[in-house]
C-alpha cells in the first residue's frame, strides 16, 4: 500500500528530475590515449614531420615508449581527470602485404618483404596508431543536431603507413562507444586526395564551458585555391574534408580556418603543432594561420562564444622553437571543481619535457604564469621522449571526447583506466615488449609472433574477445 501523500510524491519527482538534470550537466573531457604498441620503431615514414625524419632508422625502445605513455595517463588520472585508452592496432598488418602481391605463410611473407621491399615492411609494422589525436574527429552531443556524440575515423591518406589504420579505428571506436542511441561512429571519408583528413589534430572544439553548445574550429592546409607548388611539405588536411565531417556530424556551428603556408613549410604538419584550445581559450603561435583567414575566423567565433585568443609572438618563441619543443602539442586542461564541473579560468598545460629544455620556450612559459589576464595557471612537464623522437607530443597521444555523465556511463569500461589497470598494463608491457628495436629487426619473424602473443593476452585481460583479425582466423 502506497502511504505517500501527493505532496511527498511531487517532491520526490522534483528531486528525481533535479538529480537527472544535474547528471546531464556533469560534463567532462575524457582523454583516450593511444597505448603504444610493441613494434614502435623509427622508420622515418612521415614527410614533413621533422622529428620523424631526423631520427629515421635510429634505435627505439618500445618498452620505454609504452611505459612513458602509461605514466602520462596516470598523471592525468591522479589529477582527477577521467582517463581511457585505445589499444594498439595489430602490426604488422600482413593483409596489406597480401594485397600488394606477397604470398605464402606469415613468416614467408615477412621474409620476402624484408628482402624485396624493406620500406613496405616498415610501413606495415608502424605503431603510429598510438597518436590517437589522428584517430578521428569528435563532435560532442551538445553541438550535434541529433544530440549524439559523433566520431569520424581519419582516412590519413597522405602517408601510406597511416592510411592503413582507419578500418581498425572504426572497429575500435564502435567497441569503445557501443550505445547507438548516444554515439554515432561514421566510416572514414573516401580515400581520395580531395577529402584528405587527419582527424582531431586539425580540429578544436571551443565553447564557453563544456555544458554549453560549442563551435567546431576546423583548420585546413589546402583548398581549391591553394598553390601546392609553394608548399615544401604536404598540406595534409583539405577544407573539403572539414566541410564533409561538419555535415556528417550535423554540426550546428563550424568555422573553417586556413593554416599558414609558412607554418606548413616550417614543419607544422598538423594544426596541433602550432595551436591548442580548450573551452573559450585558443592558444596559438603568431604564424599559425593566414592573417586574413584568422581575422575572419575569429570574427565568426566571437558570434557564438566569448573567445579568448592567446597569441604567442614570434619575437618571444620562434616558429622553429615552437615546433622543435612541441609547445603547442601540449594538453590544455581545465581544473575540476568539487561538483565535477570545469573551471575555465584555471587551466593547466601538460607540456613535453622538451619545453623545459628549450630556453626561449621555458622563459616564455615562466612569463605566462605571471600573467593573470589569461587562464593558464600551471604547467606540468611529462616525459614522452620516445614518442617525441618520432614526431608526437602529449596532445598527439590522446583523443579528447567531451561526455555527459550518462554518456560516460555508456562507454565500454574495458577502455577506461584506473591506477590498478595501469599497473596491470605496465606489467603486460614489461613481459612482452622489447627493450630496443631497430628497423633491421623487423625482418625477424619472432617479432611478429611476439606482437600477436602480446595483443592476444591484452584482449584476454580486457575481456574483449576476438578483437583483432588474427584472432578470428
Amino acid at each position: 500500500m502506497n502511504t505517500q501523500t501527493a505532496q511527498e510524491q511531487q517532491e520526490q519527482q522534483e528531486q528525481q528530475e533535479q538529480q537527472e538534470q544535474q547528471a546531464q550537466q556533469s560534463v567532462q573531457e575524457v582523454n583516450f590515449d593511444g597505448l603504444i604498441g610493441p613494434t614502435h620503431h623509427y622508420g622515418g615514414l612521415a614527410s614533413g614531420n621533422l622529428a620523424s625524419s631526423r631520427n629515421a632508422l635510429s634505435r627505439s625502445s618500445p618498452k620505454q615508449a609504452a611505459l612513458q605513455g602509461l605514466e602520462k595517463m596516470r598523471t592525468l588520472l591522479n589529477m582527477g581527470y577521467p582517463q581511457g585508452f585505445m589499444p594498439p592496432q595489430m602490426r604488422p598488418d600482413l593483409s596489406v602485404l597480401r594485397r600488394l602481391g606477397f604470398s605464402g605463410s606469415d613468416h614467408q611473407l615477412l621474409n620476402r618483404a624484408a628482402k624485396e621491399a624493406p620500406a613496405l615492411l616498415s610501413m606495415v609494422y608502424s605503431a603510429s596508431s598510438m597518436w590517437a589525436a589522428n584517430a578521428a574527429t569528435v563532435t560532442p552531443s551538445a553541438d550535434s543536431n541529433d544530440g549524439r556524440v559523433h566520431f569520424t575515423p581519419a582516412n590519413l591518406l597522405t602517408t601510406a603507413h597511416r592510411a592503413i589504420e582507419h578500418e581498425q579505428t572504426f572497429i575500435t571506436l564502435n567497441a569503445m562507444f557501443p550505445d547507438k542511441e548516444r554515439f554515432a561512429v561514421h566510416p572514414a571519408l573516401p580515400a581520395i586526395h580531395r577529402f584528405a583528413d587527419e582527424g582531431a589534430a586539425n580540429h578544436t572544439r571551443l565553447s564557453a564551458d563544456y555544458q554549453s553548445p560549442g563551435v567546431g574550429l576546423f583548420v585546413y592546409g589546402r583548398d581549391t585555391n591553394t598553390d601546392l607548388a609553394a608548399l615544401t611539405f604536404p598540406a595534409r588536411q583539405s577544407r573539403e574534408a572539414c566541410e564533409a565531417i561538419a555535415r556528417q556530424h550535423g554540426l550546428r556551428h563550424a568555422v573553417f580556418l586556413q593554416q599558414s603556408r609558412h607554418a606548413i613549410n616550417a614543419g607544422a604538419f598538423h594544426n596541433d603543432v602550432v595551436a591548442v584550445g580548450n573551452g573559450p581559450l585558443l592558444f596559438f603561435h603568431e604564424q599559425a594561420y593566414e592573417d586574413k583567414a584568422r581575422d575572419r575566423a575569429f570574427g565568426e567565433l566571437n558570434q557564438w562564444l566569448p573567445l579568448q585568443s592567446l597569441c604567442v609572438p614570434a619575437s618571444k618563441v620562434s616558429l622553429s622553437d615552437a615546433i622543435s619543443s612541441y609547445l603547442f602539442n601540449s594538453q590544455l586542461l581545465a581544473a575540476i571543481n568539487t561538483d565535477g564541473s570545469a573551471d575555465m579560468n584555471n587551466m593547466c598545460l601538460i607540456a613535453p619535457s622538451e619545453c623545459a629544455d628549450n630556453q626561449a620556450v621555458k622563459t616564455y612559459l615562466n612569463e605566462l604564469l605571471t600573467d593573470h589576464s589569461q587562464p593558464i595557471r600551471q604547467v606540468q612537464f611529462v616525459d614522452v621522449r620516445q614518442s617525441m623522437s618520432n614526431g608526437g607530443g602529449p596532445a598527439c597521444l590522446r583523443l579528447r571526447v567531451i561526455l555527459t555523465a550518462r554518456e560516460r556511463a555508456a562507454v565500454n569500461p574495458a577502455f577506461m583506466l584506473s591506477n590498478e589497470k595501469i599497473n596491470s598494463l605496465q606489467d603486460w608491457v614489461k613481459r612482452h615488449y622489447r627493450d630496443e628495436l631497430v628497423p633491421a629487426d623487423l625482418a625477424d619473424p619472432a617479432l611478429f609472433d611476439e606482437s600477436q602473443n602480446a595483443l592476444d593476452e591484452l584482449t584476454q585481460m580486457l575481456g574483449l574477445g576476438s578483437f583483432y583479425g588474427f584472432q578470428q582466423a
